[in-house]
């Protein structure tokens, strides 16, 4: 009798490992599906005017009430959002690019080819809320690297641009709902 219930605990747990250690494998995607442009423009696309009234503001310091003029230094050296360029969204949890996102890099790219050909840009990754800090970190990283690769693949120098992840710490819209989350799950272009 213990034989057998010794031998049905075994079967059990090795069951459990193996239906376990399947969970972890990463799925890679070729091509995202092609969203409607009807769709597109009222989820997936939201208005750059007020991504960029919402972005975040600066805390000001008792350095920045200095008289000698420390804090026109440091706005001089602080990066400024490229209003020629298009900032990039991303569905949830996923770093790779949509159709609708590649059309907005191959204008990014020709803006830096054509107008722009010295530019230094440097590549921002934000998420949503959702998520721990240190995970949300990674996946902005893996958002700016695939719209840099991206540019890189339309002929943009790999010299001029650079990558940076803030994760969910720069959010452009403030909310907990579906159309805030949105709006912050985007890569964006900021000269350096």
């Amino acid at each position: 009798m213990k034989r057998r219930v010794l031998t049905l605990l075994a079967a059990i747990s090795l069951a459990a490992l193996v239906l376990g250690g399947c969970a972890n494998k990463e799925v890679v995607k070729s091509e995202e599906a092609v969203v409607p442009k009807a769709a597109e423009s009222s989820v997936a696309a939201p208005a750059k005017a007020e991504a960029k009234a919402e972005s975040a503001k600066p805390v000001e310091t008792a350095a920045s009430l200095d008289p000698t003029g420390a804090k026109q230094a440091a706005k001089a050296a602080a990066p400024v959002a490229d209003s020629s360029l298009e900032t990039v969204y991303f569905y949830f949890d996923k770093s790779d690019l949509r159709q609708d996102a590649r059309n907005v890099l191959s204008k990014n790219a020709e803006v830096l080819l054509k107008a722009k050909p010295n530019a230094k840009i440097q590549i921002e990754g934000h998420c949503d809320e959702r998520g721990s800090s240190e995970y949300n970190l990674a996946l902005g990283d893996r958002r700016a690297k695939s719209s840099l690769q991206y540019l890189i693949t339309l002929g943009v120098k790999a010299d001029r641009l650079s990558t940076i992840s803030y994760g969910k710490e720069k959010p452009a819209v403030q909310g907990n709902d579906e159309a805030a989350w949105a709006k912050n799950r985007r890569a964006e272009f900021v000269a350096k």
